[in-house]
């Protein structure tokens, strides 16, 4: 029996919610069992028992509010636990049409892809300002670039994995899951499409940042964070040649005027170029140094999704499915 989770992050989404569970489809090509896991970010409006309300069978509850990033993990996990073949992610403020839920998994049905993630077609939408758009293409473009895929809105929410990708999935970032994991697959080489989907006129702002600054301040350093932890040798050779070269040039530099008969005032410059050379070869050693942890690292990641798949397996750590809660620090 082929049964798919359809995963919803939620803070404060009581009112929303309800609006976003009706919009659910009830059945699917290639799907015997479809059900609905909530995971309330330590909600204070109710979220969980508005939930329940409207038939949800499993939820997820942190006591306080831990993050999108750390929400969206939780239901990975707990959709795995609870035996789902597919995962599909999307969020509770109803902003993605969820009969496109279909076309979501269509892929990965048929076993063409590991992961889908939504095309919300950005330039299209009238909602958003044109600096958001600008930044949203940026934004993408350079996801796309350090993650060897062709995922034209990787910020889009709206996503769907099959079991195996999902077992795979490791996210350390505290802030949004979404740029990490598409630089994780692409770097993993999983199969990754993308497919058109509507969208519902925006019933609130987003919560997930304070203003536009703050979004590319967080989304910057997670792009650097993740793509060094999987080049690591690429990324500090590349900052030590920099440093290398700098001081080659000055080198290159003082013995022009030495040459030339007007050394004797430059010896400053020898001075700093031996430093920025020193510095440069000490960078390329890190990034060596760094090389031999990220293989460490894949090590690791293997092995846990050799943990994951025993305990899921023998049933340890499964929610609580009589009252369809589960609880969790």
């Amino acid at each position: 029996m082929t049964k798919l989770i359809i995963q919803i992050p939620c803070l404060n989404e009581a009112e929303t919610l309800p609006g976003t569970l009706r919009d659910l489809p009830r059945s699917l090509t290639g799907i015997d069992r479809i059900e609905v896991l909530v995971v309330d970010d330590g909600s204070r409006d109710g979220t969980s028992e508005v939930a329940r309300a409207h038939g949800v069978q499993h939820v997820v509850r942190f006591r306080r509010r831990k993050g999108l990033a750390a929400a969206f993990v939780a239901g990975i996990d707990a959709a795995l636990k609870l035996g789902a073949d597919f995962i599909v992610n999307t969020d509770a403020d109803n902003q993605y049409v969820g009969a496109d839920i279909a076309k979501l998994i269509d892929p990965l049905v048929r076993g063409e892809a590991d992961i889908v993630i939504g095309d919300r077609n950005i330039q299209a939408l009238s909602e958003m300002s044109a600096q958001k758009k600008r930044l949203q293409r940026l934004g993408s473009w350079v996801v796309r670039q350090v993650s060897g895929t062709q995922v034209p809105d990787t910020t889009c929410g709206f996503r769907a994995y099959t079991r195996e990708a999902a077992l795979r999935m490791t996210i350390v970032s505290e802030f949004s899951y979404t740029l990490e994991s598409i630089i994780q697959a692409g770097r993993r080489r999983m199969a990754i499409a993308h497919v058109s989907i509507r969208t519902n006129p925006r019933v609130r702002p987003s919560r997930l940042f304070d203003s536009i600054f703050s979004y590319i301040k967080a989304s910057t350093a997670t792009i650097v964070r993740v793509y060094t932890m999987y080049e690591p040798l690429k990324v500090f050779s590349y900052i030590g040649a920099a440093i290398f070269l700098s001081g080659a040039a000055l080198v290159v530099r003082f013995l022009y005027y030495y040459l030339t008969g007007t050394g004797l005032g430059h010896v400053q410059s020898l001075i700093l170029s031996a430093v920025l050379m020193i510095v440069g070869f000490q960078v390329l050693l890190i990034g060596l140094v760094s090389d031999v942890i990220s293989g460490n690292r894949k090590l690791l990641e293997d092995l846990t999704y050799r943990v994951r798949s025993i305990e899921i397996a023998v049933g340890s750590g499964r929610i609580d499915e009589t009252s369809g809660v589960g609880s969790r620090e």
